[in-house]
């Protein structure tokens, strides 16, 4: 008896040859095999075959090759068709088995079709063999094609969740509900993040959808969709969502609308949170209008700065030159005359002369700190502290620790600038009797501390939308490195402390004490 696989080449061919076939008999019968292989010739088969009849050949040839057919004996012995289909069933193969017996009952072979057998031939009926051969053959082909097609749809669903599931935003399927509302009939895992709701409770109905759109922005959202419905053009739609916790998230919602094959209109696209965007948007808006507004002010101040600088030398210097001359025309008027009047009058013209020059000086210092260059920021403090006191009537007390203290010149004229700035803060709102200046070196940062007794400013202060005077202080500082800490003093008052790195000064910046001072 056969136990390897061979042809039948016993048999002689026949016309209108049909595909090859593999074939497993699990018979005891050589005779009948060849029987049956005769009826395969006929039919026009080329079969290769095999003849096992026991559970191990049987396992041993499932392994071993392909087959297209399995046809069985009823029983064998210490074998049957039952114990072959539960091994068959067991392997997991999907295998056409037709049982071919001799002797056969009608409940057994109920049975058996019960079981899993596809088919039942009486050895002594043959003429159904090749027709249910071939239907088996045709089914199990179809039911091969179908596994394969819906492992390609389940490999396909599977790439396509991987990519929506990654894909930051949000891939999502939407269409009318029978209510007319808008709803999802698909989205993508990201939804959980957006939403803080998992994906399938917004899948199926309008509530998953309409009711987290902020309500005021409902109205677009449906004249938006609407427009799109009727005209089947991209919906690009920009809002806002309300979560349950009472968040607020802006969402970009683009997507391209189709006609299904029941005529609904379908949108398919992306859902975006630009949440983060529309802040930074915001942010700038009103880091612009601040901008601009400090852009404004700064103007102002400018011009108020050189109307003081013209009201000064128009009303001081203009005054005192006029003056001058007048004296000068009395004076040589009176000469000869009076010469006792002509000296008073000589007098008054120099001490004209005196305050024509300090007004220069005090304009052109405060234009160009010429001293800040040539003396140092210790020096340059000093003297714009005396020139504060004698313009305001406010006392202004200095202590130069470390009067060789030489930060490099950019952070010194900031630092003068910044001085500047705060005394004017403390004449026009201070209102305060006495201000005390400490300029020191702690660790590797110059530090000037401005205190004054006047009505004090609160930290508060430091972020009203226009608080120029103090925001323009922090921005300097904060150009160079620095900080400004802005707390207290004792028993009232403000003290404004002034931080910023201590970097060594070029060669040419170290002040120079031979230099003359020039006003």
């Amino acid at each position: 008896m056969p136990a390897a696989l061979k042809p039948a080449a016993d048999m002689a061919p026949r016309p209108k040859a049909k595909p090859p076939i593999r074939l497993l008999f699990i018979e005891d019968s050589e005779n009948d095999v060849i029987l049956l292989l005769h009826r395969f010739r006929d039919a026009g088969y080329a079969p290769t075959y095999r003849q096992v009849m026991s559970e191990a050949e049987m396992r041993e040839a499932l392994s071993d090759e392909h087959w297209d057919l399995i046809l069985c004996d009823h029983n064998l012995p210490g074998f049957s068709a039952q114990a072959a289909l539960r091994l068959l069933q067991d392997l997991a193969l999907d295998l056409p088995f037709i049982i071919v017996s001799g002797v056969m009952q009608e409940d057994e072979a109920i049975a058996a079709m019960r079981a899993g057998a596809h088919d039942y031939l009486s050895k002594n009926k043959l003429d159904r063999l090749i027709p249910a051969i071939e239907r088996e053959l045709r089914e199990a082909g179809n039911r091969r094609e179908k596994r394969q097609a819906e492992q390609t749809l389940r490999q396909s669903e599977a790439r396509l969740r991987a990519l929506t599931d990654n894909i930051p935003g949000v891939v999502f399927q939407m269409s009318y509900t029978p209510e007319g509302m808008l709803g999802f009939q698909y989205l993508s895992e990201a939804a959980a993040m957006l939403f803080g709701t998992p994906a399938d409770e917004l899948i199926g109905g309008s509530a998953g959808w309409m009711n987290w759109l902020l309500a005021e922005d409902v109205p677009g959202f449906i004249e938006a969709a609407q427009v799109s419905s009727d005209n089947l053009s991209t919906l690009n739609w920009e809002g806002r969502i309300q979560l349950t916790s009472g968040e607020l998230k802006w969402i970009n919602l683009r997507s391209s609308p189709r006609l299904s094959e029941a005529g609904a209109v379908v949108w398919e696209g992306v859902m975006w949170n630009i949440t983060h965007s529309k802040r930074v948007e915001a942010d700038l808006r009103e880091s612009r209008s601040q901008l601009a507004a400090l852009s404004n002010h700064l103007q102002r101040i400018k011009e108020e700065e050189r109307e003081r600088i013209a009201r000064d030398v128009h009303d001081v210097l203009g005054g005192t030159l006029v003056a001058m001359k007048f004296e000068m025309s009395l004076l040589e008027a009176k000469l000869e005359a009076n010469p006792a009047q002509s000296r008073e009058r000589a007098r008054n013209v120099g001490r004209m002369v005196d305050d024509a020059i300090a007004t220069v000086g005090r304009v052109t210092r405060e234009l160009r700190p010429g001293i800040l260059k040539d003396f140092g920021l210790a020096a340059a403090i000093e003297s714009q502290g005396e020139d504060f006191a004698q313009r305001t009537g406010i006392a202004c007390n200095i202590l130069c620790t470390d009067h060789d203290l030489n930060p490099d010149y950019d952070t010194s004229l900031a630092l003068f600038r910044v001085f500047q700035e705060a005394l004017t803060n403390v004449s026009k709102h201070a209102r305060a009797t006495a201000v005390s200046v400490r300029l020191m070196q702690e660790g590797d940062e110059v530090v000037l501390e401005i205190s004054d007794n006047g009505c004090g400013l609160a930290p508060a202060d430091l972020r009203k939308p226009r608080s120029f005077g103090l925001r323009g202080i922090r921005e300097r500082l904060t150009s160079l490195g620095g900080r400004l800490d802005l707390s207290p003093a004792a028993p009232q008052g403000t003290r404004l402390t002034l931080r910023a790195p201590l970097l060594p000064a070029a060669a040419d910046e170290h002040p120079n004490p031979h230099r003359s001072q020039h006003p």
